[in-house]
């Protein structure tokens, strides 16, 4: 199975250089009682650990141990006229917006009819021989985040040198918004059953990767939803 990094095949995000790189091939919360559901979308994240007989398919769920090696993808599926962002903040300390691949994107119609694999296609993200906590932020919100999109766009046009200070300032951004929200409950999130091999299938004889959509979790809530993933790169 042929390794690329990341940053040789995907421009869109701007990378130079973290510890992924790119591999070709839950329980109910207390419902709250004031405000109607505005966010709905369907979430999967999964991952393959490097050196079983067969690839199976796990659920990472908040905290996750996983080697240099392992592999890991995402599925994003809005259900609902809601803002998705995926960002990941490296073991190096770079940031990365994983979704959407455009802010332009979000609220689009095609956006809102779609489904999404992180990476695209067959590929997957591979834990490189950088180690330390990778961290991805899950945010959802019945309206755009216009300064955090602001502070991204920022930091991608900084100079290396500045980028540091501005990640700090995101992630000072994605902790007021958490707290502002924080009255903001989690309606459910429910498995999915019917979900799976929505990607199609390989042609005879081809062996087909994993499946990261049967994974996937219903999430729904009111204005604001968010998830922090943290991995314990060995």
């Amino acid at each position: 199975m042929k390794t690329l990094r990341l940053a040789a095949v995907v421009s869109t995000f701007l990378v130079l250089g973290f510890g992924l790189t790119v591999v070709v091939g839950s329980g109910n919360a207390q419902q709250q009682n004031e405000g109607e559901e505005n966010i709905r979308f369907l979430w999967a994240f999964g991952a393959i650990k490097k050196g079983q007989p067969e690839a199976e398919l796990i659920p990472v769920t908040r905290d996750m141990a996983l080697k240099t090696g392992d592999q890991i993808k995402f599925f994003l599926k809005p259900e609902e006229k809601c803002f998705l962002y995926l960002i990941y903040h490296s073991s190096q300390g770079d940031l990365y917006v994983l979704f959407p691949y455009r802010f332009e994107q979000l609220g689009s119609e095609d956006f809102m009819s779609g489904y999404f694999y992180i990476p695209q296609g067959d590929q997957w993200f591979e834990l490189d021989e950088h180690v330390g906590q990778e961290i991805f932020y899950l945010l959802a919100s019945a309206k755009r985040l216009g300064q955090l999109e602001s502070l991204i766009n920022n930091y991608e046009t900084a100079d290396r040198g500045k980028k540091p200070a501005i990640v700090k300032k995101i992630l000072t951004e994605i902790r007021r918004l958490r707290w502002e929200h924080r009255r903001f409950k989690t309606l459910a999130e429910r498995p999915v059953t019917t979900i799976g091999n929505v990607r199609g299938t390989k042609g005879a004889g081809e062996p087909s990767p994993p499946d990261v959509a049967k994974l996937a979790v219903e999430i729904s809530g009111t204005d604001f939803y968010s998830r922090t993933f943290t991995i314990d790169h060995q």
